[in-house]
């Protein structure tokens, strides 16, 4: 990587100065993330190349300072199999993928040598190879000056983004064999391909007005106020390959451009965004301030949700670019019944995915109001303390809902007539067979908390700041993903109100305590040895984050077929200090009324009497996972050898005392499954465990966050 300025005086009014960077990378790791690549030869390998431009001009002009700035940047990276390069049909595979596309298949055994991870997969993960190259444009210019008691600023800003992007999920194939013994033979159990053309290249133009005033009433009061208006311009693609939903007549999809749809979805032009704020020297002497505040401020259109969407109930339905007929249409393929024959094709029976996902023609600009009001006082000459209430409230944010889902209704009608089954509830739109997911701006939410920070400056060697919030989010929708279930997409969307919970990042304390003390200096023999001691410490302590349990894809119990319900609870939870005994199950049971009369012998929705199925109750996000405390010391020593020359000797101790903390229950497999239940009773038993720590929850170890006690030495030398 390498960096290149240039700064330029025409004079002092008048400044100019560039910047250019370049960096460039290459890893390889195993994406256990995704539970792929975990044997050698199947990384995924990433190439990075990154470029940022940035250029400002600074000049006075009349009374006033106009300054423009100009960026630019690029970011290209892939992710593709170590073995990208072989390609399966030199040994006579013929999977019919493209060099770009090679590399064997995804490769797993259901239950070889009669447990299921006797082996590891072969093949890299199923998700690679993709690739994706993001390049914005971000102009903006504005002037100010002073007009008596008023700082007044104007200007203007313009955005592009763009992204050329590349997803082949599962292009290179996955077969799966019951045991040792049929992969031996050639016989798959299993398996399928995705075929077509991914490549989508979106963009989108973004403009802004802005004007703002600082008015100093008097020595003791100032405000700030102003507006800003947005508009965010509507996402396309380069070669119209977005599609616009209709509703009407069971629903049909219009190609936007080359004659078809205008646009993916209407525009929004009313995004007005006032805000007022102001600052109060309560008694003129400079040591109590009221501070407080409100506004509005709107958020631009992703592009990642018409491109990329992580949803539970589908394989590959990641958004409106992506909606398996027209031109650039995706097909979905099987494996052949083997033995597997030399050079003859694995895969076979191509067929467009049913699986959609649109856009709402009519969603709006999500937007958030802001505000708070607090008050600092100071305490003697040292120290600050704040205390202060801060709230938000979102407005049309983003979620999707499966519009082609059963209503309650419908599925209690169907189940009384048919029996209990999921293929016999008619979905809502007779040309769309199966989900039908949509985007839409229909989520909100509210924040509220109270803010207290102490913060001591030197007083006596000790500087130390301590902070603690108490605090209560709530949502429909706590993420643009399901990352995890239920975060971007209800558990029942014909009813997305039922879902209003705590947010997924709702933690309702949280304390933090940093401090440094310098030793007092002390005369006489050993100077250099006796002084330059210090200490110092960083304390955190914070309740749980809130999850829930799921099925998954256990059994159809409420009959939507979405293959994330939740249970239902039939007593209060009871929660354990033992990791591997963490809740009690026996709270919970499937949402249905139990008898084995028409069991299939499984424990799933054919033992629901027939018109008794139904969503769960279990709230979302209505569990408690457990707390986190971490305390992080340093002692250190600062000797000034000569005058010129001073050692500085540290040794670190994270998480001191060695507490064990536990990530969301949810992890490290993105859902917290319950589960099936008994079959005798439909109710659980058992225990939910915690297995995993925060710094390798997320699949992927990293620094800090859970981890064990970790101590560092170091010295540095300074002349």
């Amino acid at each position: 990587s390498f960096i290149a300025k240039i700064d330029h005086n025409f004079h002092p009014g008048n400044l100019i100065t560039g910047r250019y960077y370049y960096g460039n990378s290459n890893q390889s790791f195993p994406f256990a993330q995704l539970a792929g690549g975990l044997l050698p030869g199947f990384n995924t390998t990433t190439p990075t190349r990154v470029q940022l431009v940035s250029l400002s001009w600074v000049k006075s002009v009349g009374s006033g300072t106009n300054e423009a700035r100009l960026g630019w940047n690029r970011f290209a990276e892939g992710f593709f199999p170590q073995d990208q390069s072989f390609l399966p049909s030199s040994i006579g595979l013929d999977t019919g993928a493209s060099a770009y596309n090679g590399g064997l298949p995804v490769i797993t055994f259901d239950g070889a040598l009669g447990s299921e991870s006797s082996f590891s997969q072969i093949g890299a993960t199923s998700s690679v190879p993709r690739n994706r190259v993001d390049s914005n444009w971000h102009f903006i210019d504005n002037y100010s000056w002073k007009l008596g008691k008023h700082d007044i600023k104007f200007g203007y800003e313009f955005r592009r983004s763009t992204i050329m992007q590349v997803l082949n999920h599962d292009f290179r194939g996955t077969l799966s064999f019951a045991d040792l013994s049929e992969f031996l033979q050639g016989i798959p159990d299993g398996g399928g391909q995705i075929a077509g053309d991914t490549q989508r290249h979106t963009s989108e133009n973004s403009q802004g007005l802005y004007l703002q005033d600082e008015f100093r009433v008097g020595q003791r009061l100032t405000l700030n106020y102003g507006v800003r208006w947005d508009y965010f311009g509507v996402v396309k693609e380069e070669n119209n390959l977005l599609f616009r939903f209709n509703p009407a007549a069971g629903g049909s999809l219009a190609q936007v451009g080359s004659g078809g749809a205008s646009g993916l979805y209407d525009p929004d032009y009313n995004n007005f965004a006032p805000r007022v704020a102001f600052a109060y020297d309560l008694t003129g002497k400079g040591q109590t301030v009221i501070r407080g505040g409100w506004g509005i401020a709107y958020d631009a259109f992703s592009q990642d949700i018409f491109l990329g969407h992580l949803p539970w109930n589908c394989v590959f339905c990641p958004g409106p670019a992506y909606v398996g007929s027209g031109p650039g249409g995706l097909a979905f393929g099987s494996a052949n019944a083997g033995p597997l024959a030399a050079n003859s094709p694995v895969y076979g029976g191509f067929g467009p995915n049913e699986d959609f996902f649109v856009a709402d023609p009519h969603m709006r600009t999500p937007y958030t109001q802001n505000f708070n009001l607090n008050i600092q006082q100071q305490l003697g000459n040292k120290a600050v303390f704040q205390v202060a209430y801060v709230g938000s409230k979102g407005t049309k944010l983003f979620q999707f809902l499966d519009i082609n889902q059963p209503s309650q209704a419908a599925i209690t009608a169907s189940d009384l007539a048919n029996g209990v089954s999921y293929l016999s509830v008619p979905r809502n739109f007779a040309n769309f067979p199966e989900y039908l997911n949509e985007e839409k701006s229909s989520a909100n939410s509210i924040y509220h908390s109270l803010q207290t920070t102490l913060h001591v400056n030197n007083w006596h060697g000790l500087s130390t700041q301590a902070n603690f919030v108490w605090s209560h989010s709530i949502d429909t929708a706590s993420d643009l993903e399901d990352f995890l279930p239920n975060q971007a997409q209800p558990q029942n969307s014909t009813v997305p109100g039922n879902d209003r919970g705590n947010s997924s990042f709702d933690i309702r304390r949280r304390f933090t305590w940093n401090f440094n003390y310098e030793f007092p200096k002390m005369g006489g023999s050993l100077a250099k040895l006796k002084n330059g001691w210090g200490v110092d410490g960083v304390l955190n302590l914070q309740d749980g984050q809130p999850w829930q349990l799921n099925y998954e894809f256990q059994g159809d119990y409420s009959g939507s077929g979405e293959g994330f319900d939740r249970p239902d609870v039939i007593g209060s939870q009871h929660y354990s200090g033992n990791p591997a005994q963490y809740l009690n199950l026996s709270s919970f049971a499937a949402p249905c009324q139990w008898s084995l009369a028409n069991s299939d012998g499984s424990a799933d929705e054919s033992n629901c009497i027939a018109g008794t199925r139904h969503f769960g109750d279990l709230g979302r996000n209505s569990l408690v996972g457990p707390s986190f405390k971490e305390f992080n010391f340093t002692l250190y020593k600062n000797t000034l050898l000569t005058e010129r020359v001073s050692l500085h000797l540290e040794a670190d101790f994270f998480n001191l005392f060695n507490h064990p903390n536990f990530a969301n229950p949810a992890m490290p497999n993105f859902i917290a499954d319950i589960g099936s239940p008994d079959l005798a009773t439909g109710q659980h038993s058992g225990f939910y465990p915690l297995t995993a720590t925060g710094d390798v929850g997320i699949g992927n170890p990293f620094l800090g966050g859970g981890g064990p006690r970790g101590i560092q030495l170091a010295a540095k030398i300074t002349f």
